[in-house]
């Protein structure tokens, strides 16, 4: 395929998801019988640029559908969905969920989220043995993490401020510097791991 003929294609995909995307908004804020200065205020979009959504005259960015997905209370998956809302069950085994390891081969990240949102939304399963550390490169500017502990206890150093947390509790943090997380006492760790990156945080 010629680089004229995947721009072609290309266009044409994000022509047809633009369209897709307006006729859903408008479902949606009708099935909640909102007007468009309705969702405006709850949104924060600008009545305006929601009106040309549901025309199919603009290429709203991600932070847009993000607050738009937020004041229809619904997730952003179903907003860029089939505008049929056909039912949707995708799964993954055990062998081909990603894997990935700490340098001191204690710690475990399964990539458990959808690869399809990994530029603002990546979601992980944790597990660690006891004196496991996991530390990390700073992420993308405004980027937080959240981390909820299952079992065992952990702590979370970022630019020196240090905090624990057990079963039951969750930090957030921002993770747009370098940050760590340790396993505290004798036993294993487990928490559910879910970081927003920037594009889903702008204002």
């Amino acid at each position: 395929m010629s680089g004229l003929d995947k721009r072609s294609e290309l266009d044409a995909g994000a022509v047809a998801l633009s369209g897709q995307l307006g006729k859903t908004v408008q479902r949606l804020r009708k099935a909640y019988n909102l007007s468009l200065s309705e969702l405006a205020e709850q949104s924060g979009v600008a009545k305006s640029i929601i009106s040309q959504i549901e025309r199919n005259e603009t290429n709203p960015t991600l932070a847009t559908i993000w607050r738009l997905s937020q004041a229809l209370d619904v997730s952003i998956e179903r907003v860029l969905g089939s505008i049929e809302d056909a039912p949707f069950i995708e799964k993954t085994t055990k062998v081909d969920t990603p894997v990935i390891f700490s340098d001191d081969g204690k710690c475990r990240l399964a990539v458990v989220g959808w690869l399809k949102t990994v530029e603002w939304l990546q979601w992980y399963d944790f597990q660690a043995e006891p004196g496991g550390v996991l530390e990390s490169d700073a992420h993308q500017r405004g980027s937080v993490e959240c981390l909820s502990i299952l079992a065992g206890e952990v702590e979370v150093e970022v630019a020196g401020v240090i905090e624990r947390a057990i079963p039951g509790e969750t930090l957030r943090y921002r993770c747009d510097r370098p940050h760590a997380i340790r396993v505290v006492g004798n036993n294993p760790a487990h928490a559910t791991m879910v970081c927003f990156m920037k594009a889903a945080l702008m204002e």
